[in-house]
């Protein structure tokens, strides 16, 4: 079969034996996943329409107003992946705690967690700019048969079996990896089919784009503010071009197709950046680096760090190696 007309399912199928447990289980999973993305996506789509963008007048765990679109998202996911019985747990950026799943059934057998970020970068969709969805997958460390525990969330990016996002755009594209490389499929919204669109996804070494919030300068450490004079230096194939859209998924999406590198760094204003490091930054650096690209937070690889608590944040650095790499090192630099 030809890869321009290989469908998501068929993909899944075929790829099975690269992914190193169960593999009937992560289809599944996966499949969960692509469908419930595609009934956010039509309300993504129609939001202008129909009394679904705005606040809920709601909060959530981290204090942000939750837009009514997220709140359908994520109650969406949990759903999806609920009924489908496939994992054992779930943890959402918009939840307070985890969510246990059939834990008073003895016979649940299955054996993942999934960790989500249901809609990123949601302020932006009263403006009609891209959002996205972003997912992470573990496999419990309790017992099979048991409830989960908060210990089951809190792995090291490292031990990650699959993370991916979904951007709500021009077109509707599923990005994802099983530790095997990154493809991206496109949705054609004509039959509501997922095709491979973008195989093999690499971040170029080197990339002429940087993506902050520089509104934040002044708050930032010496050795970012330090980079970024770097990147609009005259010199050599500076300056670089600056584009930041202000949804994760987005600025990561560009910048993995053309070559650049995204920072949040931490500032006076958040003293340990504004990601979260089990929804955003783990999912998005596993990703990174099975496209060749490096993910830190300044001075440590990001899916080193031990997580402590489920919504923790950390500083992001993110893109093609060699950019990151020289943002470490004035970093490093500052720091001496």
């Amino acid at each position: 079969m030809s890869q321009k007309n290989q469908t998501l399912g068929e993909f899944i199928i075929e790829n099975q034996a690269s992914f190193k447990y169960s593999s009937g289980e992560l289809s599944r999973l996966i499949n969960s996943v692509r469908l419930a993305a595609k009934v956010v996506n039509h309300e993504v789509n129609k939001a202008g329409l129909v009394d679904i963008i705005g606040a809920a007048g709601e909060t959530n765990i981290q204090g942000e107003d939750q837009q009514k679109l997220d709140v359908y998202a994520n109650e969406k996911f949990i759903q999806t992946l609920t009924n489908r019985n496939i994992v054992c747990g779930i943890a959402s950026e918009e939840e307070d705690d985890y969510v246990s799943i059939n834990s008073q059934d003895e016979n649940n057998q299955n054996k993942y967690v999934v960790l989500i970020d249901p809609l990123d970068g949601s302020s932006n969709i009263d403006v009609n700019v891209s959002v996205g969805t972003i997912f992470s997958v573990y496999r419990r460390i309790t017992p099979v048969g048991t409830p989960v525990t908060i210990d089951d969330f809190l792995q090291k990016g490292s031990q990650q079996v699959a993370a991916g996002y979904v951007v709500y755009g021009t077109s509707t594209m599923l990005v994802y990896t099983t530790g095997d490389g990154v493809n991206g499929f496109t949705l054609n919204p004509a039959i509501g089919t997922f095709y491979l669109s973008h195989p093999n996804m690499q971040f170029p070494l080197d990339g002429r784009i940087y993506s902050v919030n520089e509104g934040n300068y002044i708050h930032f450490p010496q050795g970012i503010k330090n980079y970024i004079k770097y990147c609009q230096m005259e010199e050599g194939d500076r300056p670089y071009t600056s584009r930041y859209i202000g949804s994760l998924v987005s600025d990561f999406h560009r910048n993995m197709i053309k070559g650049g590198i995204y920072m949040y760094p931490k500032s006076s204003k958040n003293s340990n950046g504004k990601l979260r490091l089990l929804y955003e930054c783990n999912p998005m650096a596993f990703l990174a680096e099975q496209a060749n690209g490096k993910a830190s937070d300044g001075f440590n690889r990001i899916m080193d760090i031990e997580p402590t608590e489920l919504h923790q944040r950390v500083p992001f650095i993110c893109g093609s190696k060699n950019m990151v790499e020289k943002a470490e090192e004035f970093m490093r630099n500052a720091e001496n």
